[in-house]
């Protein structure tokens, strides 16, 4: 068996592993990176000095009362770029400060009145950031609609969006991709993502592609026009061209057709094509007419949907209650949607400083809930609460304290199940398998639940290990650094490690 030569850093970084590892005291944490780490970092060319690491171990308290022992410490104090492991903070301290039960409202008015089934008048739709108003919730608003005695609408849509402040809404991208469902901006009447999610796949019964899509437009139609074609599934979606036609319609009332050319492997099973295509009214109209006619609702002529905010002569037909915080929180971690953890920032400014709500009262309320909880982050910069951001920061050892608080709160639990586990679901469903193999014979398994973090130049895991000997760590690692795309590895060894309980125990003398 032959061994690849390790270059001097590394070399050097094992052999201070190996010295502190034999001096270690168990009280203060190693500087160290650990062998598998160095090697894999240097292997991939990323420098140590654009890394940070923390490890805490967290032990049971007095009641109620977590403690914590650091276990690893390489430059967890520098403020690093977190990517999207920057919505723990986001969804924690929104977990406690809105409480778990909380609901956003979607509150519908009217400036007419309802005569022999008819609803002679428009209807004004005010949200409060619902983050998930999708097609099954939209559905529900339906039939409390046609509860009041409603079958046919003979008026217009208003959409009153007063709840947040002009710029928080306004498309700005770090990457330049405003077509990508990852991009899209706030919206107190965020409807589906504003995400039109087309399904690809060759029929069962022919030669030819099924194309379906969610949500429902009132106005959409889709034309076909791929060529099946004998090729790997493998980067299907360089090969296919996509247009809405016409485009940049804002007139609700046109006919929409999105169109579909190019080549479709034949291979695939079915595919998912997402895109941003619609301003916020047209597809918030076309999926509410929609939504309205497929509940069994007609209308006097079909909506053109306009802003406007509430008349104060208007009176309140229906307060739309949307899912539980506690659910939404588990969509945001487990797959990083970053539109919802901006929504609950916000949310948060709504609910403690008034609309309309902004970025930078949210940052406000979290820094006022950090003091509470005895936390002083220096160096942090929240920018929108989602870490899609050039300018977001925070530290490693910051992180690990926020990780340690939320173990002391009610609502830890429901951060820590949020968490995507390693080798089973979330961002983490194809991380670890390998390494988690071994332990299927323990009748108590380990586990890693880590929220993940990727942009250009970022990687960063955060979360909770529990090892194969009961003990809990507290895990946090960024790389800033051009290479940061080969950091998997590193990050990944770093979890295997924690698995199998990390440092060496002491032995007794």
């Amino acid at each position: 068996m032959r061994f690849s030569p390790l270059r001097p850093s590394a070399f050097i970084a094992i052999l201070l592993w190996t010295a502190s590892s034999l001096a270690f005291a168990g009280e203060t944490a190693s500087p160290v990176i650990p062998p598998s780490v160095a090697s894999s970092l240097e292997r991939n060319q990323i420098p140590l000095d654009t890394v940070s690491i923390s490890v805490l171990e967290i032990e049971p308290g007095r009641p109620g009362k977590n403690v914590a022992k650091k276990v690893l410490d390489w430059r967890g104090g520098d403020p690093m770029n977190p990517a999207s492991t920057m919505k723990l903070l986001t969804t924690l301290s929104g977990l406690d400060i809105l409480g778990p039960q909380y609901r956003w409202r979607t509150n519908v008015y009217t400036d007419g009145v309802i005569r022999q089934g008819a609803l002679k008048g428009n209807l004004y739709l005010q949200g409060t950031g619902d983050p998930k108003l999708v097609p099954e919730e939209l559905a529900k608003m339906m039939k409390d609609l046609q509860g009041l005695g409603i079958q046919k609408i003979d008026g217009n849509l208003f959409f009153d969006r007063s709840a947040y402040a002009a710029n928080v809404m306004e498309q700005n991208t770090i990457d330049g991709e405003a077509l990508r469902a990852y991009n899209v901006p706030p919206d107190p009447l965020l409807y589906a993502f504003r995400t039109l999610s087309f399904q690809l796949g060759k029929s069962r019964t022919a030669d030819f592609i099924d194309i379906s899509y969610t949500p429902s437009l009132s106005q959409l139609k889709v034309s076909n026009q791929m060529q099946l074609v004998d090729r790997s599934c493998d980067n299907w979606k360089s090969n296919i061209r996509f247009n809405l036609d016409p485009e940049g319609v804002t007139n609700t009332d046109q006919p929409l057709t999105a169109q579909f050319s190019g080549a479709f492997p034949s291979s695939c099973k079915g595919v998912n094509f997402n895109v941003v295509a619609l301003d916020a009214n047209t597809f918030l109209t076309q999926g509410f007419a929609a939504a309205w006619e497929l509940a069994g609702g007609s209308w006097a002529q079909a909506p053109i949907g306009k802003d406007g905010s509430v008349p104060l002569a208007a009176r309140l037909l229906l307060q739309f209650e949307g899912s539980k915080l506690a659910d939404d929180v588990l969509d945001i971690n487990k797959y990083s949607n970053n539109v919802m953890a901006r929504q609950v920032l916000l949310t948060m400014a709504l609910e403690k400083m008034g609309k309309p709500a902004t970025t930078a009262n949210g940052e406000l309320v979290i820094q006022s809930w950090l003091k509470q909880n005895g936390l002083d982050f220096q160096g942090l910069v929240i920018e929108n609460g989602s870490g899609l951001s050039r300018n977001e920061a925070i530290s490693a050892s910051q992180m690990n304290q926020l990780l340690l608080t939320a173990r002391n709160l009610p609502v830890g639990d429901i951060l820590y199940n949020s968490l995507p586990i390693a080798g089973t679901d979330g961002t983490m469903r194809n991380r670890l398998m390998v390494q988690l193999r071994k332990f299927l014979h323990l009748k108590k398994k380990p586990e890693a639940r880590i929220k993940t973090g990727s942009l250009a130049d970022v990687r960063a895991i955060s979360g909770y290990v529990m090892s194969k000997s009961g003990k809990m760590y507290a895990v946090t690692s960024f790389i800033n650094h051009p290479n940061a795309w080969k950091g998997l590895e590193a990050h990944d060894q770093l979890l295997s490690w924690l698995l199998e309980d990390g440092p060496e125990p002491k032995h007794a003398r």
